[in-house]
């Protein structure tokens, strides 16, 4: 009888182990594999850290997903998300009515003002006028890029990146005298010493919701609706339980979430 009782009872943890790791569901997370801090920072050993690191495995893990970071160019996310090499994308992506031709959204995870930074001796604003006949950098395949073609026609030149770093370079440079970021991805470079040296906000842009979206959600297939359910789900789970403010408050002394 002993025996047979051990026998159960070993048999009940193996079940147990073998829900709990049904439970954690691997997903394919895509990013770009590209310094964006403080979304993303590659440490010296080239780990990827950063919020956005961070709040993707909180999501994960309150969804009940491991998550699985894997780095692709910045223009080939949605592709590779269409044909199944990934399952979601968590990189600063913006919600955009475009995007949505072709790929499904989540809820939003963040919501932060759109910036123009350019030259410490030069005084302009954000608007149009402001940024008549001046170089505008850009990183391309992003909602910057077709904001500063629709609403900035009269600029000299726009001239897009890869990446984001590349255009801030620029602009230090003096090849470039504005670019247009996330306000946040902006303040990070501000407050580097290059940064710091070279340049500061000009302002922020007019809101338009067709091309800037209302805020950046995870990137997912359009018939993946149970992943959709479930990330949804845990983007409120973390903010009601307290991690997504716990993790926010390492990087950032405001509200990134947004209204």
């Amino acid at each position: 009888m002993l025996k047979t009782l051990k026998i159960a009872a070993a048999a009940l943890l193996l079940a147990a182990s073998g829900a709990a790791m049904a439970q954690a569901e691997p997903l394919k997370v895509g990013f770009s594999p590209e310094a964006y801090p403080p979304f993303y920072v590659a440490d010296a050993a080239g780990n990827w850290t950063g919020w956005e690191v961070e709040i993707a495995n909180a999501i994960c893990a309150e969804a009940k997903f491991e998550c699985e970071l894997v780095p692709i160019p910045w223009d080939g996310l949605i592709p590779a998300l269409t044909t199944k090499k990934i399952d979601a994308i968590m990189n600063s992506m913006s919600i955009t009515e475009e995007r949505k031709q072709s790929i499904d959204f989540s809820d939003k995870y963040y919501n932060t003002p759109t910036a123009i930074v350019g030259p410490k001796s030069e005084t302009f604003d954000a608007s149009p006028e402001a940024l008549k006949g001046k170089i505008i950098g850009v990183q391309v395949s992003t909602v910057h890029a077709n904001y500063v073609k629709k609403h900035f026609p009269d600029a000299a030149e726009i001239k897009e990146y890869q990446t984001q770093d590349e255009a801030n370079q620029d602009l230090a440079a003096g090849r470039i005298d504005a670019t247009q970021a996330d306000y946040i991805a902006l303040d990070a470079f501000l407050q580097s010493d290059q940064g710091k040296a070279c340049c500061d906000l000009k302002g922020y842009v007019a809101e338009d919701l067709e091309i800037l979206g209302p805020g950046v959600g995870v990137g997912l297939r359009k018939e993946d609706t149970a992943t959709k359910e479930r990330i949804n789900a845990a983007i409120k789970g973390i903010r009601d339980n307290g991690k997504y403010e716990e993790i926010t408050k390492k990087y950032f002394s405001f509200d990134v979430y947004g209204g």
